[in-house]
C-alpha cells in the first residue's frame, strides 16, 4: 500500500455497528493495528446499524471506513433480508434460527481478504462469538480456521509467500459480559452501537428479538448499565 511503512501493521476490520464488532475494532486498535473498517449494506432490515458503524469507525480511530453493497436480499432465505419472514421474538428455539443469513460471513471475509491483499495487509478481524450467540455456523472457531486456510490458498500473496493471512477472532471464546467489560476498558461507547435485528430508523431496539435478549443479559451479567435505546 502506498504510504505503508515497514513497521506499520494494517488490518481490515469488519464493523457491523453492533456491540461485538465495536469491541473488536477497539481491540485491534489496542493491539497496535492501523485499522481499515469495512461494513456492508446487504439488504438488511436493520439499516440503522450502518449509521452506527460509521460513528464507531470514526470514534474508535479507524483511518478509513468503507461500506460495500451486496444484494443478499436477492437470494432471501433469512428474516434479516426477507420482509416476508418474521424476526422471531423471545427465547431462541432449537436449531439454527431464521435470522441466519446464508453465506454472510463467508462473503464478508472474502471481500475483507481482497481489500487486505490490495492494502498489502495480512490481517483481518471479525467479531464472531461462539459462546453467547444464536448458533450460526459461520461464527464457530472451525469456520474461522477454515477460512484462514482458504485465504492462504486462494490469493496471489498467499501463493507467492508475500503474506501469511491471519483471521483474528478475539471474541470467539468470550461471554457477552466479558466482551462488554473488555470494551468498557477500551473506551467503547455502547450507546453508539445497534444490535437489534429490527431496530427502527433512529436505531431504537425492539427489546424482544434474540439479539436484544443476548445484549441485555450481557449488560446484566457484566454489572454495567445498559445504554440501549428501546422503542
Amino acid at each position: 500500500m502506498q504510504g505503508m511503512s515497514t513497521g506499520d501493521k494494517h488490518a481490515v476490520v469488519l464493523v457491523s455497528g453492533g456491540l461485538d464488532s465495536a469491541t473488536t475494532l477497539a481491540m485491534a486498535r489496542a493491539a497496535g493495528f492501523i485499522c481499515h473498517a469495512l461494513s456492508f449494506d446487504y439488504g438488511q432490515r436493520h439499516r440503522a446499524e450502518l449509521y452506527a458503524a460509521d460513528r464507531l469507525a470514526r470514534a474508535l480511530g479507524a483511518i478509513e471506513h468503507r461500506t460495500m453493497r451486496i444484494d443478499f436480499a436477492g437470494i432471501g432465505g433469512s428474516a434479516l433480508t426477507d420482509q416476508n419472514i418474521q424476526v422471531p421474538e423471545g427465547q431462541g428455539g432449537a436449531g439454527i434460527p431464521v435470522t441466519y443469513v446464508p453465506a454472510r460471513n463467508t462473503v464478508f471475509l472474502s471481500l475483507a481478504l481482497g481489500w487486505a491483499e490490495v492494502l498489502g495487509s495480512s490481517d483481518m478481524f471479525i467479531g464472531v462469538n461462539a459462546v453467547d450467540y444464536s448458533g450460526y455456523p459461520d461464527c464457530r472457531p472451525e469456520f474461522v480456521r477454515a477460512f484462514e486456510q482458504l485465504a492462504n490458498l486462494a490469493t496471489k500473496a498467499g501463493v507467492e509467500g508475500t503474506s501469511q493471512f491471519t483471521v483474528h477472532a478475539p471474541l470467539i471464546h468470550l461471554t457477552k459480559a466479558e466482551i462488554i467489560k473488555r470494551g468498557m476498558e477500551l473506551g467503547v461507547n455502547y450507546a453508539d452501537t445497534v444490535s437489534c435485528y429490527q431496530a427502527d430508523d433512529q436505531g431504537r431496539a425492539c427489546g424482544r428479538c434474540e439479539s436484544c435478549r443476548l445484549r441485555r443479559e450481557g449488560f446484566v451479567s457484566a454489572g454495567v448499565n445498559d445504554p440501549t435505546r428501546y422503542r
